[in-house]
């Protein structure tokens, strides 16, 4: 049985850097960028902790296949992305279970 995937965008309190990401845990992972699990990574050297996106794929071949699409839009439509479904920019993270 496969294993669903999801894509993600995360910001910064100032929404000046976008980090897209996948998984197949995304309460888990968020949780990681949120601690800093990994220090030297993109998200802990650009404070990348705020969920403003995801999508959640039944499989996560399908969920890796919108994260490389989403990384070769350009900014203005990640953007767009956004504001579409989070006009607001919250932190989705609290409605994650």
């Amino acid at each position: 049985m496969e294993r669903g995937g999801c894509v993600y965008i995360l910001t910064n309190s100032n929404h000046t850097v976008l980090y897209i990401g996948v998984t197949s845990n995304l309460f888990s992972r968020i949780i990681e960028h949120k601690e800093k699990k990994y220090p030297q990574s993109f998200s802990a050297k650009y404070n990348c902790n705020k969920l403003v996106y995801f999508e959640q794929f039944p499989s996560i071949d399908e969920a890796i296949a919108k994260e490389k699409q989403l990384k070769n839009w350009r900014r203005s439509w990640k953007i767009n992305l956004i504001n579409d479904n989070n006009p607001e920019w919250k932190d989705l993270f609290s409605t994650l279970e």
